[in-house]
């Protein structure tokens, strides 16, 4: 999950602003090629009801967000795929897609352009970040949908800290796992300085949850859905005070070419009808972690 991790990482470490410029100030608007004639990307809203189904990327590798089981897509945004399918009445087609190593090729991979090879744009792209001053910077992308807050949490063994659970200025003493270059790593990092030898790094937060489990590590810094999801028997999650960081938590939700806005209208419709029913609450549920809805 490099891109995505990186591109958090950028938008949660930085210093808190002592006075916030007003939004998208400093924003230079994309230049737009003359004399050419507009390219359509993606598929309308009336012709995703036309053909009768929409295609959903969401990220492979990425439990219990979403994975492949057996050849089957599984996990949160999977289900949340199929949730919003089901609200437009047509099929859901589930993209597993690979992340890349930032979150603006994703965005130009999936939503506003196709890869270079053999690539082509998904009608909605789920997991998506949302930042008011991320998306000052894309023109072409429409960020919308919110579905849930993430934010940095701990997991540990309770054998290990039997009376409370660990804060992060532990881990200049014990050992800790984080995802490789995401934002545990760089907040850990700037805490207890680059020489710190108790931060262990991982590829991802899964195998530093694997990590834990095997005894490598006391515990494992990340992502609390993540951590919630992927803790076993005797292993904890908590979100204590991450005390430096301006922000310890970002919402999520949907991406899509800013050419098909009316689709972005109706997704971000179904969504809130969704939260406000208690079904996203439930899908979380089924994969067994806390439901915590994000800002709408």
């Amino acid at each position: 999950m490099r891109g995505l991790a990186v591109i958090l990482a950028l938008l949660l470490a930085g210093p808190a602003a002592a006075q916030p410029a007003p939004l998208c100030a400093d924003h230079v608007p994309q230049a737009r090629p003359q004399n050419t004639f507009p390219q359509d990307v993606g598929r309308s809203l009336d012709r995703i009801r036309e053909q009768g189904w929409i295609e959903i990327a969401v990220y492979e590798d990425f439990p219990p967000w979403s994975h492949d089981t057996d050849g089957t897509p599984h996990g949160i945004d999977v289900d949340l795929a199929h949730l919003i399918g089901e609200g437009l009445g047509v099929e859901t087609r589930i993209r597993m897609v690979q992340a890349g190593e930032t979150f603006d090729q994703d965005l130009l991979n999936y939503v506003t352009r196709g890869a270079v090879v053999d690539g082509h744009v998904s009608n909605l792209f789920l997991h998506a970040p949302y930042d008011p001053a991320y998306a000052c910077r894309f023109d072409q992308v429409v960020f919308t949908g919110i579905y849930a807050e993430e934010r940095l949490a701990i997991a540990y063994r309770q054998a290990d800290y039997p009376e409370k659970g660990p804060v992060p200025a532990y881990f200049r003493y014990d050992t800790v796992g984080v995802e490789n270059d995401a934002i545990a790593d760089f907040y850990l990092t700037s805490l207890v300085g680059a020489a710190g030898d108790k931060v262990r790094r991982y590829r991802s937060t899964a195998a530093a949850m694997a990590g834990l489990a095997g005894g490598e590590v006391m515990a494992v810094m990340g992502p609390v859905t993540e951590l919630e999801g992927l803790s076993g028997d005797g292993v904890l999650v908590h979100t204590p005070p991450m005390v430096g960081l301006d922000r310890s938590s970002w919402t999520l939700g949907v991406a899509l070419s800013t050419q098909h806005r009316p689709l972005g209208y109706e997704v971000d419709a179904i969504i809130g009808e969704a939260v406000a029913d208690g079904r996203i609450e439930a899908i979380f549920a089924r994969h067994g972690v806390r439901y915590r809805p994000g800002l709408r």
